[in-house]
C-alpha cells in the first residue's frame, strides 16, 4: 500500500492510494499516520478496509501532499554509504556505518519549497532511500530480524549545507538540520510492495540536468544491516526514519561545485516510491 497525508501543514489528513489510482480517506480509522498507528496494526486495518470497500474516495487533485509520516521521533542518517559517493568527496570508504542525527523538524512534504539558509554558500542535494520503522527495535539479534520491524520505505531528500557541515564543526548536524532540509514522500510504501530494497534505482536532476543516477544495490551497508546495527546503539521506535545514504553526483563532488541557489528546481525519484519536486528559495 501507499500511505500518504493530504492537506495544509499541520492540518494533514491520512489517506491511502489504492492500486486503481483512487485515493481513500483514512480519517475513520486513524487521526494520523504516525508511530502509534504503525505500532498498533494500522497497516493491517487499512488493508482490511480497502478489501471491504468501506473507505470513502476523496479528490486529491489539488491537495498538498505532506510528509507521509507525522512527527518522526528521530531521523537517523547514514553518511558515505555508497562507495562512489565516498570516493567523489575524497573520503575514505568507511569500515563501519557513519551515523549522525538530523532534526526531525526538517521533515516537510515532497513538493514543499526548500529554504536556502541565511549565509549559505554550499547548499547541496542528496537523493536517498528512507526506511520507516514500524515496531520497536532494540538489540536485534541479526540483520535477518530487521524486516519484521520495518513498516515501509519512502523517497527522502537529505538536503545539506556543506560549509555548515564540514567547516564550522567536527559534527555534521549544523549542515543537516536547517529548516525544510528533509522533504519526504510522497508515500510511505509498505514493505510488501518493496520485496528487495537493494534493487531500487535512485535519480535526481537540477534544473533539468541529471546529477545522480544510482542504485541501492551499491550500498556499502544494506538496509537490513543498518537497522540491526543501529538497534545495538539506540532504540528505534515506530515512526522513526532512517536515511540510508546517497550515490555519487552531489555538488560537493562535481567540477565547479554547482551548489543550489534560490530559484533552482530539484526533481528526484526512486523506483516504486514516487517523485519529488522542490523549488529552492531564500530563507
Amino acid at each position: 500500500m501507499k500511505l500518504l497525508r493530504l492537506g495544509a501543514p499541520g492540518e494533514e489528513r491520512p489517506a491511502v492510494l489504492a492500486d486503481d489510482g483512487r485515493v481513500h480517506d483514512l480519517s475513520a480509522l486513524t487521526d494520523d499516520i504516525d508511530g502509534p498507528f504503525l505500532a498498533g496494526g494500522g497497516v493491517d486495518r487499512v488493508a482490511a478496509a480497502l478489501l471491504a470497500g468501506s473507505l470513502p474516495v476523496v479528490d486529491a487533485t489539488d491537495s498538498r501532499v505532506g510528509a507521509p509520516v507525522a512527527r518522526p521521533g528521530k531521523v537517523v542518517c547514514v553518511g558515505l554509504n555508497y562507495r562512489d559517493h565516498a570516493e567523489e568527496t575524497g573520503a575514505a570508504v568507511p569500515e563501519r556505518p557513519v551515523v549522525f542525527m538530523k532534526d526531525p523538524g526538517t521533515v516537510v512534504g515532497p513538493r514543499d519549497p526548500v529554504l536556502v539558509p541565511r549565509g549559505s554558500v554550499k547548499t547541496d542535494w542528496e537523493v536517498e532511500l528512507a526506511v520507516v520503522i514500524g515496531r520497536r527495535a532494540r538489540y536485534l539479534d541479526g540483520p535477518s530480524d530487521a524486516a519484521a520491524v520495518i513498516a515501509g520505505y519512502a523517497l527522502s531528500h537529505d538536503v545539506s549545507e556543506r560549509a555548515f557541515q564540514l567547516e564550522l564543526s567536527p559534527q555534521w548536524d549544523l549542515g543537516k538540520s536547517c529548516e525544510t532540509f528533509n522533504p519526504l514522500g510522497p508515500w510511505l510504501v509498505t514493505s510488501d510492495e518493496v520485496p528487495d530494497p537493494q534493487a531500487l534505482g535512485l535519480r535526481l536532476s537540477v534544473n533539468g540536468v541529471s546529477r545522480q543516477d544510482g542504485t541501492t544495490a551499491n550500498m556499502i551497508f544494506p538496509v537490513a544491516y543498518l537497522v540491526w546495527y543501529l538497534s545495538q546503539y539506540m532504540v528505534l521506535e515506530p515512526g522513526d526514519v532512517i536515511n540510508t545514504g546517497t550515490p555519487a553526483g552531489v555538488a560537493l563532488g562535481l567540477p565547479g561545485n554547482p551548489y543550489l541557489r534560490a530559484g533552482d528546481t530539484v526533481e528526484l525519484e526512486i523506483d516504486g516510491l514516487g517523485r519529488q519536486r522542490q523549488t529552492f528559495r531564500d530563507a
